[in-house]
This record gives C-alpha cells, structure tokens and sequence, in this order.
C-alpha cells in the first residue's frame, strides 16, 4: 500500500484492524497502546511517534517495507500537509 499522508495510514490501519473484527481498545491492549493513541492515528494525527507506529503494525501481524519512490514523485510539501496534491 502506497502511503503519501498521515491519514492514508490511518485510514488503512483502521480497515486492517476492522477486518479482523477488532476493536480499537483490542488492538490497543495487544500493543501496549492507549485506545486514544490508536483513534488519533487512525484519523491521521500527523505527530505519532513512528515506535509506536511499528508497535501496531506489529500487532496487527503487518510488516512496513520501503521502497524508492519514482522520479516525479510527490515532494515533501505533501508530506507534510503544505500541499494537497489531487488524487
């Protein structure tokens, strides 16, 4: 999954953990999260601190990879909100 805001991870995670009918509080405990933690980052809280992040990727049984990104690829204003780049 290609991931260029905040909110595409939230809005991914969120649909991972839905799919395996889990609920926020759930997924919380299995990280060692607070469910408010998790309801901010699944509406695309841009200050998560990336531990945390990989604390819940491993908890939902998911892996982030990383992959160089083409050559007109987005820059850095929209990742970091200073642009809305048209999907």
């Amino acid at each position: 999954m290609r991931v260029d805001r905040p909110s595409d991870l939230g809005n991914h995670l969120r649909e991972v953990r839905r799919r395996a009918g889990l609920s926020q509080a759930a997924v919380a405990a299995r990280a060692g999260l607070s469910r408010r933690w998790l309801s901010d980052l699944e509406a695309g809280k841009a200050t998560a601190e990336v531990g945390l992040v990989l604390k819940l990727v491993a908890a939902l049984d998911l892996m982030l990879e990383i992959n160089p990104a083409p050559k007109s690829d987005i820059g850095v204003d929209v990742i970091l909100g200073t642009f809305d780049r048209p999907r």
